[in-house]
């Protein structure tokens, strides 16, 4: 485990990594910071990336555009980003800004990890057809 600083961590489970977003409030002046930690990642070629927003109450759209920018990069290099339990308010947002349906969503981490295992993942920047269980 490496800790970035108090409202990022970093988990690594086998080939996955968890950016875990320990914010309330989630706003551009925190999304300059999560885009270098997840540049850095798809940089090292970290291909299975979960970023945990449970304890979000609020994302602002620059914050979100980081989410999708960062998985339009992963989609480049075979990758994909997939969230945790977004709180409904952050759901509506998503839905509003066009975005909700192009993150696969997981109510846990557990059923985040577990999806990994599921092979040909689609992936909306792709265009991949849908999962099929191992």
């Amino acid at each position: 485990m490496r800790v970035i600083n108090e409202d990022f961590r970093q988990l690594y489970l086998s080939d996955i990594v968890i950016e875990v977003v320990n914010l309330s409030r989630a706003t551009y002046r925190e999304a300059s910071e999560l885009k270098k930690q997840l540049d850095d990642l798809i940089k090292n070629n970290y291909k299975k990336i979960i970023v945990d927003i449970n304890q979000c109450e609020f994302i602002d759209s620059t914050f979100l555009g980081v989410l999708v920018l960062s998985l339009k990069s992963s989609a480049k290099i075979g990758g994909d980003i997939r969230l945790v339990k977004p709180d409904e308010v952050v759901k509506a947002l998503m839905e509003k800004a066009g975005t909700l349906n192009v993150f696969n969503m997981y109510d846990n981490l557990e059923e985040a990890i577990k999806s990994f295992e599921i092979r040909g993942e689609h992936n909306y920047y792709l265009g991949e057809g849908s999962p099929i269980l191992a």
